[in-house]
């Protein structure tokens, strides 16, 4: 389950549960550029560094829409995203969760511009053959978000950092 996006080639190789979030990427941006950078778009240029984790949708995102900027991959998102606290690269491109928490985790060294330039549900990924584990699934969700549980769920994780303060 964890931030699995829904694709037509990922559903070739396994099946998906209905989608139980939708997501999509963001882009932090070192300290300076908030001026020069207003948008995704703007990166778009050979001038500009950006960075993401390989083999991600973040990865994908910036090779269809920035494909003029210089592009540098990274094993995790976090070498990605200290690329741009410590100035060795201009934005770093990821899912818009892990930016925001990476950003408020990192006050005041660099810049979230935090709405998703692209579309992407997150679902449970399942094995090929088991269409009543999918179904399962599918009716699990629709409990969940019918008697108010699932609202309660992303309040807490998404919609309040509180919880950042339970990690040590």
């Amino acid at each position: 389950m964890s931030g699995m996006t829904l694709t037509s080639q990922r559903n070739l190789q396994i099946n998906f549960a209905n989608p139980y979030i939708v997501i999509g990427q963001s882009v932090l941006l070192r300290n300076g550029l908030e001026g020069e950078i207003k948008s995704y778009k703007d990166l778009n240029n050979p001038k500009y560094t950006v960075v993401s984790k390989l083999g991600t949708t973040g990865d994908l995102a910036a090779k269809r829409y920035l494909s003029k900027a210089k592009l540098r991959l990274f094993e995790t998102e976090s070498e990605g995203a200290i690329e741009v606290v410590n100035g060795k690269a201009d934005a770093f491109i990821y899912d818009l969760p892990f930016n925001a928490v990476y950003s408020s985790q990192n006050p005041g060294k660099l810049v979230h511009l935090d709405t998703p330039f692209t579309y992407e549900p997150l679902a449970w990924g399942v094995r090929k053959g088991d269409p009543d584990f999918v179904n399962w699934l599918n009716n699990f969700l629709t409990q969940i978000q019918g008697d108010g549980t699932y609202d309660k769920i992303y309040a807490k994780w998404f919609e309040s950092s509180a919880w950042q303060k339970t990690l040590k």
